[in-house]
């Protein structure tokens, strides 16, 4: 039991410093961005590509991890070149060496999360509960700097993005120091010379249907992920009022994956997906239309619950299932890299378009929430022939 409490504390001290990366970077790098003198389309195409090193990014690495059988190498790798990259922003200003820097910083931060996922899987026997509460503080990590960012740069200026920026990347490498290998990683490590036919895993049907409605869905979250937080300061929202309401999508998220456990034995994972997505989808389209009531903005974040919490959970629980333990990292690495990096990409790029420095604000998100409710309809059909892992 002590050994177990043990590796509960280092790997959700891993996963608090990297999603309060998160939470810095996804609501606020639009706002240091424009403090620097970048309009929307110019904010939209930065994001864009460094968004784009995700594609190739994960899956390179997680070769690299199965090949070798040290994925904690990678993960400490990945922190420690991550937070030299993000150093550089300290000394330019202009528009290439940003985009440089940040598609540097990104290549490198996306070696950590897949490798993390496997051996947190793997840590914890893939037992649902206790990966809930782990990545739970994921969400608390993201809360804090989205609350504590927000007041911190509207107080003293947005070049206090890099500084913190800087800190919690130093927390990061830490905290992946303090991670150990299990027994079942090092016994996946003696089966990598086999010869894994991945190949049919990536072109089955269910995993294409799940991997287009994936993809749809960080399409949706660009506007969200780029442009929300600087939508709301252009709506005189204060820092700190800013801050607490994405913080309070992290909270119903965090209620979620408390619950996550009780939700998986009650409901078919295809439903759960197909009602994040659907979810999803009303909540953007709604968002410009209430945006300047502070009570409905606040009623439309809590369903980040389904948008965020309950479509991880399952879309994990899908691929821990759908590869075997020799193809989890690399199975997490195309996913990951195709769905977050094509679509997060596409999603940047197409906002940065449409967004015309908040006057196209409206088709922005009606663009996203049509995307979600594709993504809905397509893991609706792909019911219809799909096996137990559906059920």
């Amino acid at each position: 039991m002590a050994h177990l409490n043990m590796v509960f504390v280092r790997l959700s001290s891993s996963y608090f410093f990297y999603f309060a990366l998160l939470g810095l970077i996804s609501p606020f790098l639009a706002i240091f961005l424009d403090g620097k003198g970048f309009n929307s389309r110019q904010v939209g195409e930065i994001l864009a590509i460094i968004t784009a090193t995700k594609i190739i990014a994960p899956s390179v690495w997680a070769i690299l991890a199965d090949k070798t059988g040290k994925p904690l190498l990678i993960i400490r790798l990945g922190a420690f070149l991550a937070l030299l990259s993000f150093s550089v922003l300290f000394w330019v200003n202009h528009y290439w060496p940003i985009i440089f820097s940040l598609a540097l910083f990104t290549l490198f931060w996306t070696a950590i999360l897949p490798q993390l996922e496997v051996h947190t899987l793997n840590s914890i026997r893939h037992s649902n509960k206790i990966y809930a509460r782990v990545r739970l503080w994921g969400s608390l990590g993201f809360i804090a700097l989205a609350i504590i960012a927000g007041e911190v740069m509207s107080a003293f200026g947005y070049q206090t993005f890099t500084h913190i920026g800087m800190v919690i990347l130093v927390g990061l490498f830490c905290s992946t120091l303090m991670l150990t290998l299990g027994k079942e990683a090092s016994s996946t490590k003696k089966k990598l010379n086999e010869n894994d036919a991945i190949l049919s895993r990536l072109t089955d049907r269910r995993f294409i249907s799940f991997f287009i409605a994936g993809l749809l869905l960080q399409v949706s979250f660009a506007p969200y992920y780029g442009f929300f937080a600087l939508f709301l300061r252009d709506l005189h929202y204060s820092g700190l009022t800013i801050g607490l309401i994405i913080a309070l999508g992290v909270v119903a998220e965090v209620v979620a994956f408390i619950y996550m456990g009780s939700l998986f034995k009650r409901f078919a994972l295809n439903s759960l997906l197909v009602f994040s997505l659907a979810i999803t989808g009303v909540r953007w389209i709604l968002i410009p239309e209430v945006a300047d009531s502070v009570l409905w903005l606040c009623i439309i974040q809590l369903s980040h619950a389904a948008s965020f919490a309950i479509y991880h959970s399952a879309s994990m629980q899908f691929i821990s299932t759908h590869f075997s333990k020799t193809q989890q990292s690399r199975g997490q690495g195309f996913y990951l890299g195709g769905v977050y990096g094509i679509g997060g990409a596409v999603g940047a790029y197409v906002t940065g378009i449409l967004w015309l420095d908040g006057l196209g604000t409206s088709n922005t998100f009606v663009m996203a929430g049509l995307s979600a409710l594709l993504g809905a309809i397509i893991m609706i059909f792909s019911k219809k022939k799909s096996s137990s892992i559906f059920s």
